[in-house]
């Protein structure tokens, strides 16, 4: 069980916000300190952001899930204001972060995963199963038949090492997320863009190595008796989709495979609205 000592304090609201946010600190099995928000009252939703961003991305959904729900929202090891990562990063020691926050809420939850915070909520609830009302997986990048990064990968932690972040972000954006070159370069040329991917860059190319090591195959997921709704946009790289409907073939308990039409992977920011309503609607099926 994972060691929990949350201590509420009040955090700046969002300007979104329908419910006042609250601050959580507490810490993960390992010591790791970890922060989140929480808003709202109600049945638990937890969400679990994915890389290169931070908890802040998901809140204009939280905003408008917490006018009927709980609504917990987990900074990630590495990412934003909680501790960072270290050495040895794993996908297991992040599912015991979400444990130990899941564990705060006092009921069984719904896990909301995006991107490879979907591996981590896919992990979360095949290690306790009973902590999870229901899964929803926003384009989990699991590794179906080959290694998520490989010699990419390699290279894009090479790239870190001998200090050039931007070049491993790079080699993440165009070779493993499947980002056209040319969209990789207009980032690029946008100050805050380039800078916030010089930031997250050493947790993002852990976060790569953390998935990775789990190995190739979707079979741990066979037995995994966890509602389960799989989310995903038309315009998002092919890869992620195809993944996704692996995953759908895979998984015992699949409630749903939605798909937000004219959106791609970050339709959390651009279409939260979208996104809120098909949680909601889950939500009202698992979280009784």
């Amino acid at each position: 069980m994972p060691n929990h000592t949350p201590d509420h304090t009040p955090a700046q609201p969002s300007h979104e916000a329908s419910e006042p946010v609250r601050r959580i600190e507490l810490h993960s099995a390992d010591g790791t300190r970890l922060v989140a928000t929480d808003r709202g009252d109600g049945p638990p939703v937890l969400i679990v952001h994915g890389g290169s961003s931070s908890a802040s991305s998901w809140e204009p959904v939280a905003a408008q899930l917490s006018r009927r729900f709980r609504v917990l929202c987990l900074e990630r090891r590495g990412y934003g204001v909680s501790d960072p990562a270290g050495p040895g990063h794993s996908i297991a020691a992040e599912t015991g972060d979400v444990l130990a926050l899941a564990a705060s809420a006092g009921a069984p939850v719904l896990l909301v995963g995006h991107s490879s915070g979907g591996i981590v909520a896919l992990e979360t609830a095949l290690a306790s199963p009973r902590t999870c009302a229901g899964m929803l997986l926003y384009e989990p990048p699991v590794a179906v038949d080959r290694p998520l990064g490989g010699t990419a990968l390699r290279r894009a932690r090479a790239a870190l090492d001998r200090g050039d972040p931007d070049r491993a972000m790079a080699i993440h954006l165009q070779q493993i997320v499947g980002m056209p070159r040319r969209s990789v370069a207009l980032m690029r040329l946008v100050p805050p863009v380039r800078q916030m991917m010089r930031t997250y860059a050493a947790a993002q190319i852990a976060d790569d190595e953390a998935i990775e090591a789990l190995g190739v195959g979707l079979d741990r997921y066979a037995g995994l008796e966890v509602p389960a709704l799989l989310l995903g946009g038309d315009r998002s790289p092919r890869h992620l989709r195809d993944r996704l409907d692996a995953l759908a073939g895979v998984l015992p308990r699949v409630h749903a495979t939605a798909t937000l039409p004219g959106q791609s992977h970050m339709a959390n920011l651009s279409a939260p609205g979208e996104v809120a309503e098909i949680i909601e609607r889950f939500a009202d099926s698992v979280l009784r």
